[in-house]
């Protein structure tokens, strides 16, 4: 007989959904929306839906691997984990725990996941990551500004006089937003896109501003030059709110309108219009994690963020410049949990520099990678280098339910369960604000175990066991202390399935900012302390016609890796039916030039390596603009990191994956 019961979705995604799975016979057999969910309301995307594939799939790992002889070989979890830790402590012994790299990122959201820095923590502090692939120049960028990046709640939207979506395909990534957008043009906001791809906020909206990608921050600050020209500032926010005003006014004075016009390939009227409707408050504005993987993303953020504050639409109903929501996920107690307090050593690495990293590392030396919630083949930039690295050291584990192009790599590959296997709770800090409880619902296949009793077992053998010894329900007891104040429990999440997390659902209505100055910092004191500038600067990508003519020549085309329409990153290309091809989305102008029609076979390729696919032609995209959608494994066409740099975006913290030209031509098809 089959039963109904509400879960919650774990991939790390904007919309962070509610469901309802069906079980029959210990077998999860349908996963479709709560209808309950105060934000997601029913309604699910098909990456959704495919968690009961991800759980059912015949591909499951079923038993730990031991790589012998260049095969893959079943082992015994007590062989496995006795192993592991006899080099772990080996490695201890004879060049101190940095010499372990702990490779994590975020491929499930929930909160136990974070269990693993406690387990390293205990071990004594290994080689950790910083920064972020997705979007981390920005939470910088708005910590600079504000003191956080804190968005407004989902309704309040439906205040906003104009909207504002600035890079951001909602459709694709966060589908519960995009019907939101249908309502409140219904009741009367004007829709402004600003996006070098033609998508489906597109079609919605009353102006598509096409433009140069990487150019973004420049138009910003067009808009701001044509604001004060135009007197439409918000001069009482910007005289008692603000700090380093005449900073940025000596800036703007650096660029003319009809150069900023050139480089972003924007006209100048338009510019002039995004000023009226910018005054025209409440106006809010939506960021995008692409605009800031470039070398200048950083500032391009604060650019926007300027914008933002000049127009008086910061702490506003309807206003805001909503980036991310990292407000939310401040409500647990991480500290707690992952005990940083039991390092005695600790060594960081860039995420995006991590396999570099590991090929030069001295003092230790990096003996051993450990890998969770990640798959760095196909996600880290520059994957050439980070195959290198990753095969370069004495022992690669790697936690996976598939045999991703990272497991492909590893000594030994343990299997884990799904979100469907063991009970958690998932949030995310990009959009809402509600946290929802996921129950255990169905037996793991096979061997496959939960994060927690790997790291419990090995615990166990390396002589700190008795820091793990809790039940997962004490462990989510202890995550959710911070927020008994509150009247919030454990066992009201789990009676309600959902709970309103306290945020300030409009950011800075107080104008309290927790910055050095407590205002809005045009100028970053906060930059300063850390020994940067802290000034806005009009930076351009690190990648383009204007700051190396020599390599636009050489390679005339914008690569975008956009997230794709069927998989969370890399996770769910191997369940698609084998139909997977790598799909080159070019601009017309492109296939006008080159003479290539869809389903024309191409090579992608610049100095980094290159990769091959089929044609499919965008309409309206920027001219000299490809797409191709990120996280492809090997067998289907590779990972389109093959072309993308390494390098760290202005402040340190971000990517620059879309800081990348490349050229393009057709081949035969048996190349």
């Amino acid at each position: 007989m089959a039963i109904i019961r509400k879960a919650a979705c774990p991939l790390n995604c904007w919309d962070s959904c509610g469901l309802q799975v069906t079980i029959e016979n210990g077998k999860v057999v349908k996963v479709e929306g709560d209808p309950d969910h105060p934000i997601t309301k029913g309604k699910i995307c098909g990456r959704g839906r495919m968690l009961v594939d991800r759980t059912n799939s015949s591909k499951r790992l079923l038993h730990p691997l031991k790589k012998i002889n260049g095969q893959f070989v079943e082992i015994s979890w007590d062989q496995a984990l006795d192993e592991i830790a006899g080099k772990l402590k080996e490695i201890k012994t004879r060049f101190g725990t940095t010499a372990v790299l702990h490779s994590h990122d975020y491929a499930n959201n929930g909160i136990l996941k974070n269990l693993d820095q406690r387990f390293f923590n205990c071990y004594g502090g290994v080689t950790e990551l910083y920064g972020s692939l997705c979007w981390g120049a920005g939470i910088e960028a708005q910590n600079w500004d504000f003191g956080g990046a804190y968005s407004h709640e989902p309704n309040d939207i439906y205040h906003s006089k104009n909207i504002v979506i600035w890079g951001r395909n909602v459709a694709r990534t966060n589908m519960h937003f995009y019907e939101q957008l249908l309502k409140a043009k219904k009741l009367g906001a004007k829709l402004y896109v600003i996006n070098p791809l033609y998508n489906a906020p597109a079609k919605l909206a009353d102006d598509f501003i096409t433009i140069k990608p990487g150019m973004d921050g420049l138009l910003a600050a067009g808009i701001m030059k044509e604001i004060l020209r135009l007197g439409l500032e918000d001069r009482t926010f910007i005289e008692q709110f603000t700090y380093g005003f005449t900073d940025l006014v000596q800036l703007l004075n650096e660029m003319t309108i009809a150069q900023i016009s050139e480089m972003t390939e924007i006209p100048a009227e338009l510019i002039t219009k995004l000023a009226y409707v910018y005054a025209d408050k409440p106006t809010s504005t939506y960021m995008g994690l692409g605009m800031q993987r470039y070398r200048n993303g950083g500032n391009t953020i604060r650019l926007i963020d300027a914008l933002v504050a000049i127009s008086g639409n910061i702490g506003i109903p309807g206003g805001g410049a909503n980036y991310a929501n990292t407000q939310v996920g401040q409500s647990f107690a991480f500290e707690e949990l992952t005990m940083p307090n039991r390092r005695q050593a600790h060594r960081q690495f860039s995420i995006m520099k991590q396999a570099e990293n590991v090929l030069t590392a001295t003092n230790p030396e990096i003996k051993m990678i450990v890998v969770t919630c990640g798959n760095p083949l196909t996600q880290v930039p520059d994957s050439s280098i980070v195959e290198k690295a990753f095969t370069s050291v004495d022992t690669l584990v790697v936690m996976e339910q598939y045999m991703t192009d990272t497991a492909r790599l590893a000594d030994y590959v343990l299997p884990i369960t799904t979100a469907f296997e063991e009970e958690d709770f998932y949030y995310a800090s990009m959009y809402h604000h509600y946290v929802n409880y996921g129950p255990k619902l169905v037996s793991a296949p096979g061997e496959a175990k939960p994060d927690l009793w790997v790291w419990t077992q090995l615990a166990e053998r390396l002589g700190f066991g008795q820091d793990f010894q809790f039940t997962r329900k004490e462990w989510l007891e202890m995550t959710l202390k911070p927020l008994a104040k509150h009247g919030l429990s454990l066992e009201s999440l789990i009676e309600q399935h959902t709970m309103e997390l306290p945020v300030a659902k409009i950011p800075w209505h107080d104008r309290k900012f927790k910055t050095p100055s407590g205002k809005f910092e045009f100028t970053s004191l906060l930059a300063q302390q850390k020994g940067e500038n802290g000034k806005l600067t009009l930076a351009l990508p690190d990648e383009s016609k204007w700051s190396k003519p020599d390599l636009a020549d050489k390679y005339p085309y914008n690569l975008l890796t956009i997230h794709p329409m069927r998989s969370n990153h890399s996770q769910n290309y191997h369940l698609l039916g084998g139909k997977v091809k790598l799909k080159v989305e070019i601009a017309q102008n492109i296939a006008d030039e080159l003479s290539l029609q869809n389903g024309d076979y191409v090579r992608v390729w610049n100095d980094r390596g290159e990769v091959k696919g089929y044609i499919s032609i965008l309409p309206a995209a920027h001219p000299n603009t490809i797409n191709i959608d990120e996280g492809i494994w090997q067998e289907f066409g590779g990972s389109v990191n093959l072309l993308t740099s390494n390098k760290e975006s202005d402040n340190g913290l971000g990517s620059t994956l879309y800081d990348c030209l490349v050229n393009l031509e057709r081949i035969p098809l048996n190349e």
